[in-house]
């Protein structure tokens, strides 16, 4: 008999297979104290522009918009390498439709793993003409990898485990999920 491939597995499954690492409760609190970080950035205020790299990121920027207390305007885009992509070939799905000539962009992301995509924006958006980007990241996972970035701001640090929740997935499934999972098989 073949194995299932792990796609294939139900979403249950993959609850039933983890461990809880951050809780809702912990997350929130996260989130609370990156709003503070984030309203404190050098000219955040003017001329904001708020890029959420989906999908991972649509978590946190749903949770930042509703929290932040600044105007800003709202753009995303889509870029990923894990779409069949191999070393640091980055795909672009979507770009960006605002201008971002002279603007301040928060690129905001699920998780900072490699750094490898999150460079890739942030490159793209300095390009784009922005006068500063900023980056900020719901989870920085300790790998031990040599970063070709540092978020600016992070929420959490998450063990070197393959982590769903908060926008990030398990096989496609669960990145509404309140709090942040490990898979354990």
């Amino acid at each position: 008999m073949q194995p299932t491939a792990p796609e294939a597995q139900s979403a249950d499954y993959w609850l039933q297979h983890s461990e809880l690492v951050f809780s809702a409760a912990q997350v929130d609190a996260a989130i609370d104290r990156m709003v503070g970080q984030i309203q404190t950035l050098p000219d955040i205020e003017s001329s904001l522009v708020m890029m959420c790299v989906m999908r991972g990121g649509l978590y946190l920027s749903g949770q930042l918009l509703a929290k932040l207390k600044l105007p800003a305007k709202i753009d995303y885009l889509q870029a990923n390498r894990y779409q069949g992509l191999q070393g640091a070939g980055i795909g672009w799905s979507k770009q960006p439709e605002l201008v971002l000539q002279a603007q301040t962009v928060l690129v905001i992301d699920d998780i900072l793993d490699e750094g490898i995509t999150l460079a890739e924006v942030v490159r793209f958006c300095r390009e784009a003409g922005a006068k500063q980007v900023y980056t900020a990241v719901l989870t920085e996972k300790d790998n031990g990898f040599d970063k070709p970035l540092q978020a600016d701001v992070v929420g959490l640090v998450v063990p070197n485990q393959y982590v769903f929740g908060c926008g990030m997935d398990v096989y496609g499934w669960w990145r509404n999920l309140p709090e942040i999972r490990a898979l354990t098989a």
